[in-house]
């Protein structure tokens, strides 16, 4: 319970803080629906509207305020409003059988975790052989780890259609494959990071008296830096895989992807659709805590076995 409160008392100020801003981002579109249904509103001319501050608006048309939490299209949809988009995009289409079906967001989430799997994956290999290298290596440390900083310099939203074009040129089909590529490249930083602080984390007491047993490097590496790295490198896999699934999601948009949970981000922008939009943020946000949460039991179940606190 002690846990539990603070991150309620969060999640229900962000709540009242969303229900507040509705209104003043929802008001314009109210008072347009309200003017095609003949009732007054000031000032009556579209134009006019656009030009009078939000505040004046508010204030003049005090009796259309409500009808800002129920359009159809609104600007900022409430969040009833996004928890019913997402049951009738989840919850009702696996009750109808249907969790499959195109229009399921269960689909498209399955779709995206493909790739963010495979982009983890990959992400995770490199940025722990990296870690492993620059660890034991001082010219790999002197190259490779300033590298891999300016990497994380570049935005991602310009690399990932370089990623995509190249694969093409290369003869790499599909789509699953750049994706993955651009959800390694988010994914591996963390985790190369977190690696190298966890295999330097053993004290210069611990390493002399296994050089006073005469054991070899590798047998340092298995019985106490790859032990000691295990808190690192899970804390580091959790951050690993939200930025994978990033990743996914922007390798998605500029791809013309019909599928995947960034696909249905960049229709429903095309189509005007902004219920269609928070839907998908939420399953992608849903989905990224399922994640955390299950390398989290990992971790737990890992030092527990090794003898070591989680």
């Amino acid at each position: 319970m002690k846990n539990a409160l603070p991150v309620l008392s969060v999640l229900i100020a962000l709540v009242a803080i969303w229900y507040a801003a509705v209104a003043p981002m929802n008001i314009r579109g109210a008072l347009d629906v309200a003017e095609r249904s003949g009732a007054e509103v000031v000032p009556p001319e579209s134009r006019a509207r656009f030009e009078t501050p939000i505040l004046r608006l508010m204030i003049d048309n005090s009796q259309h305020i409500a009808a800002g939490y129920s359009l159809d299209r609104p600007r900022l949809p409430t969040p009833v409003q996004v928890g019913r988009e997402l049951w009738k995009t989840t919850g009702e289409m696996a009750l109808k059988g249907r969790a499959m079906s195109k229009r399921s967001l269960i689909y498209h989430g399955w779709i995206t975790l493909q790739s963010t799997l495979w982009g983890f994956a990959l992400g995770t290999f490199l940025g722990m052989v990296g870690a492993v290298a620059i660890v034991y290596s001082r010219v790999v440390d002197m190259s490779l780890m300033p590298w891999a900083i300016i990497s994380q310099t570049v935005p991602i939203v310009a690399l990932a259609p370089m990623i995509i074009v190249l694969s093409s040129q290369i003869g790499i089909e599909g789509r699953v494959v750049p994706k993955a590529i651009i959800s390694a490249y988010l994914c591996y930083f963390p985790v190369l990071v977190g690696m190298v602080k966890g295999l330097r984390s053993p004290g210069m007491a611990q390493l002399d008296l296994l050089k006073t047993y005469s054991a070899s490097g590798l047998q340092v590496f298995l019985k106490l830096r790859l032990p000691a790295s295990m808190p690192y490198l899970f804390t580091s896999l959790k951050i690993g895989i939200a930025a994978a699934l990033v990743g996914t999601i922007v390798g998605e948009l500029p791809t013309g992807a019909i599928s995947g949970l960034g696909a249905r981000i960049l229709i429903g922008d095309q189509f005007g659709t902004p219920l269609a939009i928070w839907a998908a943020l939420f399953a992608a946000a849903i989905l990224a805590g399922l994640l955390v949460t299950l390398l989290d039991i990992m971790q737990r179940a890992t030092l527990r076995r090794m003898g070591m606190q989680s």
